[in-house]
């Protein structure tokens, strides 16, 4: 399926907990300019009002009628039958909302819902980081091709979605890739979110500044700060963004030894990749100890820094040779590098979910 040729239009969605943004996308691209209308998140009538309008603004905006609607919205939620649960950034919704139904019963089209990890892991699947590493790994001469992508999520929370042999995977009950739930490699009682999102890089800051929590600047101006373009604890802020890195490769680890293939960061923390993603990395090639005291990898496959020269440029490389065929005049190319990367959103975390949204819903409404 090449989603840039296809002529057929999608309406989507971006909800958050203080604005609902649509758009209309054909071919891979907006259509329409994007309305914004408030998600008057505690009051559910209201709230439901606003989406309807929003998706009749934008409707009329449209240069043919819409295919179907396709979006992300936050869970927990019965994402295939199109109903949302109790939600936190949206306390109106209680209960069950069966808002897919009531979408496809107002503009008789098809209507889907996803995740917003799933849809970023899909976006970049299908137009960012998965198709540029092979297409890099093609241009080097390598015979190593990728299917399989993990796509996590920094910024409030910390979210996850997989993807696998190019078709999105959400599990049986719309809950795969919830990386957040995997243990906290710093404080075991805690989920992982506590320390891999961005009021975990305030707290350490705080508590290594010995400031309060209040007193804490930005993330933005952490990362100034860690930066040294602005005034502040510049090692304090380094070390926030570091401990961060950490914990997020502790969970992805725990990802990639079942998924076994590329990870993709994206998110509001991801423009300060350069401070936290070398000790993600270094995580991801750490080691386990043994009862004997021996020390073997945390992970059977070596991980590369795809934003990384030099880390790139082995990894593109491999081990490649040519061997024989037992009995035969016949070679193959042989890579025997087991490897996984881990590189940065291609598309934006924005639109690789409102590609993932587009995509996903013309996978389920079939061909042209």
């Amino acid at each position: 399926m090449d989603i840039y040729t296809d002529s057929r239009i999608v309406m989507t969605l971006d909800a958050g907990g203080t604005n609902l943004r649509f758009v209309a996308m054909r071919g891979g691209k907006p259509v329409t300019e994007t309305i914004s209308l408030p998600s008057n998140g505690a009051d559910l009538n209201q709230c439901l009002a606003n989406i309807i309008e929003g998706f009749i603004r934008v409707k009329s905006l449209c240069p043919k009628a819409p295919s179907a609607i396709s979006f992300a919205f936050p869970g927990p939620a019965d994402y295939p039958n199109g109903i949302i649960g109790d939600l936190g950034n949206l306390p109106g919704f209680r209960g069950g909302v069966a808002l897919g139904p009531m979408l496809e019963g107002k503009f008789d089209i098809p209507t889907f819902i996803n995740n917003d990890g799933d849809l970023f892991a899909y976006g970049e699947a299908i137009g960012g980081l998965l198709p540029h590493i092979n297409s890099l790994l093609e241009n080097a001469g390598s015979p190593k091709r990728y299917k399989n992508l993990f796509g996590i999520t920094l910024g409030t929370g910390f979210g996850g979605g997989i993807v696998r042999d190019g078709e999105l995977f959400t599990g049986d009950n719309s809950m795969a890739g919830e990386v957040w739930l995997l243990r906290n490699k710093f404080h075991p009682a805690m989920n992982a979110e506590e320390s891999t999102c961005i009021r975990a890089v305030r707290r350490v800051y705080a508590e290594l500044a010995e400031i309060s929590l209040n007193a804490v600047p930005e993330p933005k101006d952490l990362f100034e700060i860690a930066n040294g373009t602005r005034s502040g604890n510049q090692a304090a802020a380094l070390e926030a963004f570091r401990c961060l890195g950490e914990s997020a490769g502790d969970a992805l680890g725990s990802a990639l030894t079942l998924i076994d293939g590329l990870a993709v960061i994206g998110g509001g923390v991801s423009g300060a990749w350069p401070l936290f993603l070398p000790a993600l990395v270094a995580e991801l090639n750490g080691t386990y100890t043994g009862p004997d005291g021996k020390k073997f990898r945390r992970l059977a496959s070596a991980a590369f820094n795809l934003e990384d020269s030099v880390q790139l440029a082995k990894f593109l490389k491999g081990e490649t040779r040519t061997i024989k065929v037992p009995g035969s005049d016949r070679s193959l190319a042989y890579d025997p590098l087991q490897r996984v990367g881990v590189g940065m959103s291609r598309l934006g975390t924005s639109e690789a979910v409102a590609i993932g949204a587009y995509a996903f819903a013309l996978q389920k409404i079939g061909p042209e």
